[in-house]
């Protein structure tokens, strides 16, 4: 009787169809791409949102080996020393925001100048570090490395900042996002002043803009643009001379030409398009262009060419700076194995106008050498990612590079050949060999070849020398991951460089220099002790010679770095670093040392942003580039201090600014 029921029982109703269904934001999941080098670093904005934000290139820090030093007043493009490079201001380290050139061919201070205070450090994600002349996308000054800083889109609250510190450190930030969904917008706006700790003060003034948007255009179409903007002013106190500090004649924070310094400006404009036809293929194409200018002011010998006037210079840099970028990608299974292809092509210009000028107190007095450049450069290139076996993957790549250079001289003193055009090309292979994983552990090989770019006026002025360098690189490594919560690093590398030309911007005249030969071991390790605290550290040995068995002056030998961070639940956050660089060779004849330098911060909160130690307020003491030098003993001189120097020789005899020196 039941069962009679229950099936002439009507049936159950459908329900409603609901009226209150939402549709929920999309959520993009993302991970890192799979490395090909034991030495490839990626590092989250998380890790550097703690470090002092009066020096935008001090993030770099956190890249196992690498070191940079401020002087000359803040201004000035930093010091960067990587792998056994004393890489001046960028010579042989190629810096990118994203994707947009740092680095500034045929400069008037140096070759591959990049100056990076035009990057507010609150708007970066992240930073991508690449050693070594292995990876195909990047060509020009990426001989012992390559680094991208990649900005944000939004910040997911706006921020108004106001920070000071001792000699009068000064910065007032805001960040903001007038939209955060189809439309992502960034507003930055930062201003940074400090006076340092000199009887003469820097003066040092910084003011950055920054404005991005990003937007789908339709399904699988992105378009993003960001413009920047960057002016700054300086005094600085330059080097000085030892003897002149003993001798009573200045003051350690002193001076002998307190006009050293300058004034620079940049504007960016980058735009970047993709557009992802299916699962398999993309089309990317970044368009950016730059105008940059230079006042650069340096005495570095004092009274020793010209006892009345003074050996001030004054270097001028004027420039438009364009170029493209765009790349094709498909991925296909031939075979059964993962293949994805990339075919690209990079076209840049640099049109500079530069001058050399003697200087009196920032008035020049006549000019050595005005010259006009006209620097092309042209770069297909194809990779192949390829993933046969789960546990093998092999990258390789090739790519051409084209140069053609146009130098017109207005004003010429040097006795140097400044007029002329010449073309120059090569071609440079990559391979990248990953094993595994076995038990969370990855076993790397590498081989690769590169270049730098030398200035244009050196190609003219010596048509016989190579304009493009190369250099080979080799590397071996390991990366694991067996330990829990522990990631652990090893890496062996060797890098040749073939001989090369130098133009030595402070007095217009070209220097060749010998093959030369640097190889070392890096180890990094990073482990979370808690849910709240990290610690995270590397250590790196490198040796640099000639072929003649001299030293390379100033190559960094040993570095190491520490760093503990605790991240509480309550949300106070605080960091202790601690960073050493082992002495150095100060000369090619190693007579000379440039002496050990080691420091330590402590960061008392994620509020704290400045800090006087980060804007190098200690000449010739706390930059690696302006070290003590210790003389031979031998010397006579080493141990009985001089008489007050004359102004006819009031000349440091060790001179040392990133840029090649003649012998004093």
């Amino acid at each position: 009787m039941a069962s009679s029921a229950v099936a002439q029982a009507p049936p159950t109703p459908a329900p409603p169809p609901r009226t209150d269904e939402q549709t929920l934001p999309p959520v993009t999941v993302t991970a890192p791409a799979p490395v090909s080098a034991s030495s490839e670093t990626l590092v989250p904005g998380r890790d550097f949102e703690l470090r002092p934000q009066g020096r935008p290139a001090d993030v770099v820090r956190l890249i196992p080996g690498f070191v940079i030093s401020q002087h000359q007043g803040g201004g000035k493009a930093e010091q960067y020393f990587l792998r056994g490079f004393d890489a001046d201001h960028g010579t042989d380290v190629a810096l990118f925001v994203d994707g947009l050139p740092v680095n500034l061919r045929s400069h008037a201070h140096g070759q591959g100048y990049a100056d990076l205070h035009f990057l507010i450090p609150e708007t970066v994600q992240r930073l991508e570090g690449f050693k070594g002349p292995y990876f195909v996308e990047y060509g020009d000054f990426a001989t012992a490395g390559a680094m991208n800083f990649v900005l944000r889109d939004v910040v997911d609250e706006n921020v108004a900042e106001a920070a000071g510190g001792m000699f009068n450190t000064q910065r007032y930030l805001t960040l903001f996002s007038p939209t955060r969904d189809a439309l992502k917008t960034l507003v930055a706006l930062e201003y940074y002043r400090n006076d340092g700790a000199f009887e003469h003060p820097n003066g040092y003034q910084r003011f950055n803009l920054l404005a991005k948007a990003r937007a789908t255009v339709s399904e699988g179409m992105n378009l993003a643009a960001w413009f920047s903007h960057y002016q700054a002013e300086w005094h600085g106190s330059g080097e000085i001379p030892t003897r002149a500090v003993r001798a009573g004649l200045i003051a350690r924070f002193g001076s002998i030409d307190p006009n050293e310094g300058g004034y620079t400006q940049r504007s960016n404009l980058n735009v970047d398009w993709s557009w992802r036809l299916d699962e398999g293929q993309l089309v990317a194409v970044r368009a950016y262009g730059s105008y940059y200018a230079l006042d650069l002011f340096n005495n570095f010998t004092f009274f020793l060419n010209d006892a009345q006037n003074g050996d001030e210079i004054n270097q001028r840099d004027r420039r438009i700076l364009a170029g493209l970028d765009a790349r094709y990608e498909h991925q296909s299974q031939p075979f059964g194995a993962t293949l994805t292809t990339t075919a690209g092509f990079q076209y840049r210009i640099d049109a500079p106008r530069v001058v050399l000028a003697r200087s009196i107190q920032r008035h020049q007095l006549e000019r050595v050498q005005d010259v006009d450049v006209v620097e092309q450069s042209y770069a297909p290139y194809v990779k192949l990612d390829l993933v046969p076996l789960d546990w093998l993957r092999l990258v390789t790549g090739a790519r051409g590079d084209i140069f053609s250079y146009d130098v017109r001289s207005r004003v010429n003193a040097t006795g140097q050949r400044l007029d002329g055009e010449a073309t120059q090309a090569r071609a440079n292979v990559k391979a990248n060999l990953v094993l595994g994983p076995w038990y969370r552990t990855e076993f790397f090989a590498n081989f690769g070849t590169g270049y730098h770019s030398n200035d244009a006026r050196a190609v003219i002025s010596d048509p016989r020398q190579t304009a493009l360098p190369t250099a080979r690189g080799y590397e071996f490594g390991v990366k694991t991951r067996a330990i829990p919560r522990v990631e652990f690093s090893a890496t062996y590398w060797v890098l040749d460089l073939a001989s090369e030309l130098v133009f030595v911007g402070d007095d217009g005249t070209t220097e060749a220099r010998g093959p030369s030969r640097r190889d070392g071991w890096e180890l990094a390790l990073r482990a979370k002790l808690l849910d709240w605290l990290e610690l995270s550290g590397d250590t790196t040995f490198s040796n640099a010679a000639f072929d003649t068995g001299k030293a390379v002056a100033l190559a960094p030998k040993v570095t190491a770095r520490a760093e503990l961070t605790a991240r509480l639940p309550w949300g106070l956050s605080t960091s202790v670093e601690m960073r050493y660089l082992a002495d150095r060779w100060a000369d090619e004849a190693r007579q000379q040392t440039a002496r050990a330098i080691a420091t330590s911060r402590w960061r008392p909160s994620s509020a704290s942003r400045t800090s006087p130690t980060s804007t190098g307020a200690k000449p010739n003491s706390s930059s690696p580039h302006a070290s003590r030098v210790s003389r031979p003993k031998a010397s006579p001189t080493s141990t009985t201090p001089p008489a007050p120097p004359a102004p006819s020789s009031a000349a440091s005899p060790y001179v040392f600014d990133g840029g090649p020196r003649r012998a004093p």
